[in-house]
């Protein structure tokens, strides 16, 4: 038998997931997060599940990863230290940056610019130049460049970026200087600019390559012991890692490309969430992620998460794809406060977090949260399970009481107050990558998972007229389903810089045909199977003298069929999707990316055993809620015993060992074949 365990790291807790790819069997498993060491964690999470399946580490086929440790490192400031060599004259580049200040009118007032990865005095010049069309313009000096070199290993430097100009177009200047760092500073890696990121913009190029020198020490050292010691535990698997894209990489290719884990967490929920689409036959899907502090939304059309080209992870923005993931300061552990300025309730950013966290779980909390003010309103039973975990619903109903004393209103009125201004804040996450996209959300489903998205999907569903509300099988562990699920991912990407008009559809075809064979050659040489990899293709267009670009998904019989006038009139199109106004400016093709897919999963669900309908079985007794202005009598539900079939009329409560899910009064919960809960208008 093989096995597929995806494990997806949390700040609390460490979600694992456990996949017997020939019955569809699963087993989920829960364990505290250890901080200090990840990878100790995981080994006990490990333990713990394959003893519940009744299996050995050496099992597990494929071990599969999502992780945070390249987020943390740049959120957090614990990025290597970094030495950057330019081509003479750009000494500058990351202090000069782009002219871009974030926020609304006058922000330029109040914002602190944030120090570059790459401080000034660990960038050093070399002599030497690349002309725009990759020819050598001034040659390189050896000495030169062992003189900079040597500068770099006296200043401690722990990791090293090289981005000299116009090496996109011709890494050889690049690659020297590699080989003489491999000489000076063998310990110490090194990241090239033309092998991270070989597109124009020197500076983005630049920057994406410095982040990646930034958190590969960091990366590195926690790929290798984690290695080490699933090895250790007798597992001889493969290892992978997901990556920003949704896709996979080898853990040995995460160690020299971290710059492609800085969104893994985020991305394993939307890859869990395609795979419970593909199994629930809903093609289009907008997910709904709420955890203790945030809330990450996404848009998944026909079974694709839309992505994009920038992965932005606090103040930095580097060019690397990402899944279009946006992210709100609304969760569980989000507190309710009213500010004496306005006197208008407020909730959020600012979380409880894990510790002390919201006061229901008992730990010292004392600020009123979104967990507290659903206990208050029922919506999380304060004996969850038959009474196997507890929430203290009086310390909730005191702290939500001090929101209602300040506002002058009734308890439970204040309680609804702030559920009902946390959803308002996922409704407008939500509406960022919908309807200002150019999407109606009323042709979406809306699926809430994570371990507070099933209790809120209900309600922002509503809002967003997007039916129905899915609460998937195991909503809390979804995020390691998708690292479970996915596959393998490369890509490439080559700048081309010539307008639509100077282009001949041999020349186009003859690059992605040579780009195409690079990336397959990559993943056999990470042990895919030549003859299940699929090739896709992008190509980025803008309008003559634009600054920015939209890439369009292509295929070269698509290319071949249309020719380059097709490839533009469905820029257009887009374009006009995205910004309603076309121009009659000339078509650019900026740049060129080629993306290789390993073999596409068929891991199916397992069925559920088909019921009549009637979910009377699975109850575990009569509650009480307040919803709609007034207590009303509700019906609380263990999930585990849930039929096909089953139909659960709102006000009603679904509990399961990882999440809570809440139907409202005038909605119904209907069980499909493989245990989702599509929740719509009754």
């Amino acid at each position: 038998m093989s096995y597929r365990l995806g494990v997806d790291v949390g700040g609390t807790f460490t979600d694992l997931l456990l996949f017997d790819q020939e019955t569809s069997g699963f087993w989920r498993h829960k364990t505290p997060s250890t901080p200090h060491d990840s990878s100790e964690g995981i080994l006990n999470g490990v333990t713990e599940i394959c003893a519940k399946a009744g299996i050995q580490p050496s099992d597990v086929e494929i071990f599969l990863h999502g992780t945070t440790v390249a987020t943390n490192a740049v959120l957090e400031g614990k990025g290597a230290r970094v030495g950057l060599i330019v081509t003479e004259g750009y000494r500058q580049i990351m202090q000069i940056a782009r002219s871009f200040v974030p926020g609304g009118l006058a922000g330029w007032i109040v914002w602190p610019k944030p120090e570059p990865l790459a401080a000034l005095e660990d960038t050093f010049e070399i002599e030497g130049r690349m002309n725009a069309r990759g020819e050598e313009l001034r040659p390189i000096d050896d000495d030169d460049i062992r003189a900079q070199l040597h500068r770099l290993k006296a200043q401690g430097v722990e990791a090293i970026t090289v981005s000299l100009m116009n090496a996109y177009l011709n890494g050889a200047h690049e690659l020297r200087v590699a080989e003489l760092a491999a000489e000076i500073v063998p310990d110490v890696p090194v990241s090239l600019s033309h092998i991270v990121l070989p597109e124009m913009q020197e500076y983005e190029r630049t920057l994406t390559t410095v982040a990646n020198a930034a958190v590969r020490p960091v990366v590195g050292r926690y790929v290798r012991n984690l290695r080490a010691r699933l090895r250790d535990a007798g597992m001889a698997g493969s290892l992978s890692l997901l990556r920003s894209d949704g896709g996979l990489m080898t853990s040995e290719k995460s160690e020299e490309h971290p710059v492609s884990l800085l969104m893994s967490g985020p991305a394993g929920g939307v890859t869990g969430a395609i795979w419970v689409g593909r199994n629930a036959g809903i093609e289009n899907i907008l997910t709904l992620d709420v955890g203790g502090t945030s809330t990450d939304v996404a848009l998944i059309e026909n079974l694709e998460a839309r992505r994009v080209r920038t992965t932005e992870v606090g103040h930095l923005s580097v060019r690397a794809s990402a899944l279009d993931v946006k992210t709100v300061g609304a969760g569980g552990g989000s507190i309710a406060y009213v500010p004496e300025l306005t006197g208008a309730l407020r909730v959020g950013p600012q979380s409880a977090g894990a510790v002390p966290g919201p006061v229901a779980y008992g730990k010292g909390g004392t600020l009123p949260t979104v967990t507290d003010a659903n206990v208050v309103l029922g919506y999380l039973p304060e004996a969850l399970l038959g009474g196997s975990f507890k929430l203290d619903r009086e310390g909730s109903i005191k702290a939500v009481q001090t929101i209602a004393d300040t506002l002058g209103i009734d308890l439970y009125e204040a309680a609804r107050g702030i559920i009902d201004i946390v959803n308002e804040n996922m409704f407008g996450a939500l509406r960022m990558i919908s309807v200002q996209q150019g999407y109606d959300p009323r042709h979406f489903a809306l699926m809430g998972f994570g371990g507070a998205g099933p209790i809120h999907v209900n309600a922002v569903a509503r809002l967003m007229g997007s039916w129905p509300a899915v609460s998937p099988v195991s909503p809390g562990v979804l995020c390691a389903l998708g690292d479970a699920t996915t596959r393998m991912r490369t890509e490439t990407a080559r700048s081309f810089s010539t307008l639509a008009s100077q282009t001949t559809l041999s020349d186009l075809s003859g690059i992605l045909q040579e780009m195409a064979e690079q990336i397959s050659d990559e993943l056999k040489a990470d042990g895919t199977d030549g003859a299940e990899i699929e090739i896709s293709f992008e190509i980025d267009l803008r309008y003559s003298g634009q600054a920015f670009e939209v890439p369009m998904a292509v295929t070269l019989a698509d290319l071949e069929a249309e020719g380059i006038a097709g490839l533009t009139r469905r820029f257009d199109d887009e374009h006009h999707r995205l910004f309603t106004f076309n121009m009659d400016s000339d078509h650019e093709i900026v740049n060129l990316r080629a993306v290789a897919l390993g073999r596409s999963l068929d891991l199916p669900a397992a069925q559920l055993p088909v019921g009549n309908g009637d979910p009377s079985h699975a109850k575990i007794r009569d509650h009480e809620v307040w919803m709609d202005g007034r207590h009303q009598p509700a019906v609380i539900y263990d999930r585990a015993k849930l039929m096909q079939g089953d139909v659960i009329k709102g006000p009603a409560i679904v509990t399961e060992m990882d999440s809570t899910t809440l139907i409202e009064a005038d909605c119904i919960g209907t069980v499909d074949a493989v245990g989702n809960m599509l929740i719509t208008l009754a």
